[in-house]
């Protein structure tokens, strides 16, 4: 189905605190940039695919299978029939930005949109990748998979599943993704494909060692209840305080769809961490995922800091349990724990 055929239904792109029975993942392989550091990317995944697995199914992809020692493990955690493997060729791993969006129209139809992935704007290769959704359309594995002819990442979006959006000028109007749409065009598609109606633009906010253009999703988060939960600029030595501290501005100044205040939940930004060539990698509290009854949040090594993050998270999410994952490993390839993820609502 292409983006013209499509019923012209309302729509709705659900919450990521909604509701959802699995989620998607893609396992590292000697083909992908975590060649260099394959058994630490394993052990992270493993972590990761083993936290979830204990509350809902995980749907992992790639063209190896597990380690038989893993699968060992998850059979030994009790969670092993929650795990589904799927052979489909992958460029990488972070399914967040490839995997399917999931709306659901009027009728309570749902839809797998199946957005162009080109790696970041063409900064790596993508055409695996791109091609994992239909893949798993032809083995089985998703039902209603519709093409959009727009590049469009799941890290870049967020929504509160009433229609508002939050994400950044830096990604949406990056030259390298749809060039031939201006903001307001690129509005009516987002109108049209997830039914937003109230669409919140931050121009400022960027991690050192970011290679996704801003993503909102390391940046700032929308939260029941008119929340928006975001990355602190920390002190005015840091890096990127500057440009935290724009967006923070940006941030006190949005208003809801009724003309109120956002609540606000700041979370500390963690120390710098580098890699051993010296470059500052984005480590942020603000990529976890938000799952039924849990969140699964990315922590550094960093305990004071780990810990302030979980207890601010605590106050918008009272309801749920706090995960947190060591995720140093994830932010030597410039991403963490939400990036490799992507929640399928009504699997």
């Amino acid at each position: 189905m292409t983006m013209t055929d499509r019923p012209e239904a309302a729509r709705r792109l659900p919450a990521e605190w909604e509701a959802h029975g699995c989620v998607m993942m893609a396992w590292p392989h000697a083909a992908t940039d975590w060649n260099y550091m394959l058994d630490d990317a394993k052990q992270c995944f493993f972590n990761i695919i083993s936290a979830i697995a204990r509350n809902e199914k995980v749907l992992v992809v790639g063209p190896e299978p597990m380690d038989p020692k893993f699968m060992t493990a998850l059979f030994e955690k009790g969670v092993l029939d929650n795990v589904v493997y799927v052979d489909v060729p992958t460029d990488d791993t972070w399914a967040r930005d490839f995997g399917p969006i999931t709306v659901e129209d009027a009728d309570g139809t749902i839809r797998r949109l199946d957005f162009t992935f080109n790696g970041w704007g063409g900064k790596f290769e993508a055409g695996k990748d791109n091609s994992v959704n239909a893949a798993l359309e032809g083995k089985g594995m998703l039902d209603a998979v519709c093409k959009v002819n727009m590049v469009l990442e799941g890290g870049s979006i967020e929504s509160d599943g009433q229609g508002t959006l939050l994400t950044t000028s830096r990604c949406l109007l990056a030259p390298t993704r749809n060039p031939h749409l201006s903001k307001a065009r690129v509005e009516e598609m987002l109108a049209k494909e997830l039914g937003t109606d109230h669409i919140l633009w931050l121009d400022h906010g960027a991690l050192s060692g970011d290679d996704t253009d801003s993503h909102i999703d390391t940046l700032a988060r929308l939260a029941p209840g008119d929340t928006i939960i975001y990355c602190g600029p920390g002190d005015e030595n840091d890096t990127d305080h500057e440009e935290l501290s724009a967006m923070r501005d940006e941030i006190r100044a949005l208003r809801t769809r009724e003309g109120n205040p956002f609540n606000l939940i700041e979370l500390p930004l963690p120390s710098p961490v580098y890699d051993s060539d010296g470059m500052q990698l984005p480590a942020t509290y603000a990529n976890y995922l938000v799952a039924p009854g849990h969140i699964y949040m990315p922590v550094y090594d960093q305990p004071a800091k780990d810990k302030l993050a979980e207890q601010m998270l605590k106050i918008a999410y009272p309801d749920r349990e706090i995960v947190t994952v060591d995720c140093r490993a994830l932010i030597e390839q410039h991403g963490s724990l939400h990036c490799v993820t992507m929640q399928l609502p009504k699997y």
